[in-house]
C-alpha cells in the first residue's frame, strides 16, 4: 500500500450522511468520534455508528458533551413530544437548531486529531441543512476552517466534501456503495421505530426513493 496523503478523524452521528461518508472514505479515516450531547436520538444514532465502526475495523472514540443537552434551547433536545410534524423546511425545523452545535463538535475534534496525530477532520454537513442550520453552511465551514488551521501546531485540516450534495446525492453514493441504510438512523423523536412523520423521517425517505433504493427503514406512520 502507498503512503496515505492524509490521516482523518471522522465526526460520526450514525445517521445516512455520516454513515456513507464513513464508507467512502474509510480507507483514510483512522479514527472516528460520536458526541453525545443529549438530542433525543442520540442513543440510536450511536447504535449505528458503533455498528458501521465495527464492520469497518475503525476505532470510535465517544465523547459526552451533556452540557449542551442541560444549558441549550432546542426542541431537539427536549424529547419526542417536542419534535414538530411536517415537512423538512424552514419554519417547520428551526426549533430543532442546536445552537453552535457544529462549531463545538469541530472544536472538540481538532484537538482530538492534533492529540492523536491526526491532520484532517471530516464532518458530512450538506446542502440540505444550509438554510435552516447557520453552522452547516459553507460559509461557517470555511471560517472553522480557517480557525481550526491557525489554532494548531501542525495545522489541521477541516474536510466537508459532502457541503454543496443534496441528501439524495449522498444517498446515491451510498447505493453505489452497497450500504443498507436501514442500519442508520434519522428520526428527531428518537424512538425504537422511526416515527414516519417529523422532518428528518421525510427527507430520509424523500432521499431514498429519488436514489431508487428500496426502503427498508421501519416506520410507525405508513
Amino acid at each position: 500500500m502507498g503512503k496515505r496523503d492524509r490521516h482523518v478523524l471522522m465526526v460520526l452521528s450514525g445517521g445516512m450522511d455520516s454513515v456513507t461518508m464513513l464508507h467512502e472514505y474509510a480507507p483514510e479515516i483512522d479514527l472516528a468520534v460520536n458526541f453525545s450531547y443529549g438530542s433525543n436520538h442520540n442513543a440510536r444514532e450511536l447504535e449505528c455508528a458503533r455498528a458501521h465502526c465495527a464492520e469497518l475495523g475503525i476505532e470510535l472514540i465517544e465523547i459526552d458533551l451533556s452540557f449542551i443537552g442541560r444549558h441549550f434551547h432546542s426542541s431537539l433536545l427536549e424529547g419526542a413530544d417536542a419534535i414538530p410534524d411536517g415537512e423538512y423546511d424552514f419554519d417547520n425545523m428551526k426549533s430543532t437548531v442546536v445552537p453552535f452545535r457544529n462549531g463545538i463538535m469541530l472544536a472538540a475534534a481538532a484537538g482530538l486529531a492534533e492529540s492523536h496525530g491526526l491532520d484532517t477532520v471530516m464532518i458530512a454537513n450538506h446542502a440540505g441543512d444550509h438554510a435552516l442550520y447557520p453552522d452547516c453552511r459553507k460559509s461557517f465551514i470555511d471560517a472553522m476552517a480557517g480557525a481550526v488551521k491557525e489554532g494548531t501546531y501542525e495545522g489541521i485540516q477541516v474536510s466537508a466534501p459532502y457541503t454543496l450534495l443534496t441528501k439524495t446525492d449522498i444517498a446515491i453514493r451510498g447505493k453505489r456503495l452497497g450500504i443498507d441504510y436501514s442500519t442508520t438512523y434519522s428520526c428527531y423523536r428518537g424512538g425504537e421505530m422511526h416515527c414516519g412523520r417529523c422532518g428528518t423521517c421525510r427527507e430520509r425517505r424523500q432521499a431514498l426513493a429519488e436514489a431508487g433504493i428500496v426502503d427498508t427503514t421501519e416506520y410507525e406512520a405508513e
